[in-house]
């Protein structure tokens, strides 16, 4: 049980950033998990952890034990829903992860009221753009765009999200409204900055003739936070190529307007994403049957009650 103990702590530090954050977790001093970790690597005989008053970070040693501690926590805690499930309530701690615009439109809502649903559920969200590893990072799902690459990942098709182009009516008032895609060259492009968003920061996909291709863009304002793209459209700074769920209400106000939609790309399916295993926890399996209602009731194309996407000239795989 010690063992058992001094793993599960280790783990939890490594998940949380630091001792105190691992012992409120787990409603213990903060001193008994230092100490739990003192006995861990002892008993090893290796350092796992770099600690300072500030933070925790893993030594190469560590780095590959945590690896081998998560895959073996979560077998245990599978197996113990796979037994406890019928007639019991789904328990333990649910973590998430999905793109920050919208994870905050979408998801944090929804696990909100999972919460609520499920009192013995803890439930934690992470909000970034950035593609996380589930398993070394401890997450149970993910939201994702596109087509997944990783073959040990089970999909679960929520539903599709459009892209569109969009101004302000004082924007196109004041240099025109773009009549092809080549059109953009002329115009205030609003575009992503940040590295890892590198090719969609420049390249905005429109299909012509039933081939999709991207548009290389510039323009005098970027930033890595699609919700200021949004503002500064509002603003009537440039053109933006935001989501539909996104921009539907403002399309439905008319406080934007959507240019070059004969052009529109076949839209992109959003997925929820979850390590392929032998016993799926209570949880995880509520969770994404949670999704899939709100989904299902309400598709990305009529969120807020705004008017679907203009039909698109495509020939989309299925």
């Amino acid at each position: 049980m010690s063992q058992f103990k001094q793993i599960a702590s280790f783990v939890n530090v490594v998940q949380r950033g630091s001792l105190s954050a691992a012992a409120r977790h787990e409603g213990i001093a903060p001193a008994m998990v230092s100490r739990r970790l003192d006995a861990l690597e002892a008993r090893l005989g290796v350092k796992l952890l770099q600690r300072t008053t500030r933070r925790v970070s893993l030594t190469p040693e560590g780095s590959a034990f945590v690896e081998d501690c998560q895959r073996i926590l979560r077998e245990l805690e599978d197996a113990e829903s796979a037994v406890s499930a019928r007639g019991m309530d789904a328990s333990g701690h649910l973590r998430v992860t999905a793109p920050a615009g919208f994870g905050r439109k979408f998801v944090a809502p929804l696990m909100a009221h999972f919460g609520q649903m499920h009192s013995k559920v803890t439930v934690a969200l992470d909000l970034s753009d950035r593609i996380c590893d589930l398993m070394t990072e401890g997450f149970d799902c993910a939201i994702r765009f596109g087509e997944e690459a990783d073959n040990s990942l089970v999909r679960i098709a929520l539903g599709e999200s459009r892209r569109i182009v969009v101004a302000a009516p004082a924007y196109l008032q004041r240099a025109g409204t773009p009549a092809h895609p080549r059109d953009l060259i002329d115009h205030a492009c609003l575009t992503l900055g940040d590295a890892a968003a590198a090719a969609q920061a420049r390249s905005w996909q429109f299909t012509d003739d039933g081939q999709t291709q991207g548009v290389r863009l510039g323009g005098p304002l970027s930033c890595n936070d699609g919700a200021v793209l949004h503002e500064w459209a509002l603003a009537g700074l440039g053109l933006a190529w935001r989501s539909f769920w996104e921009v539907g209400e403002d399309l439905a106000t008319g406080r934007l307007v959507s240019v070059l939609d004969r052009f529109a790309a076949a839209p992109t399916r959003v997925y929820c994403v979850f390590p392929a295993r032998k016993h799926l926890p209570l949880r995880v399996r509520l969770f994404v049957d949670h999704l899939k209602e709100r989904f299902t009731i309400a598709p990305l194309c009529n969120v807020l009650g705004a008017p679907a996407p203009p039909p698109v000239r495509s020939t989309r795989r299925t």
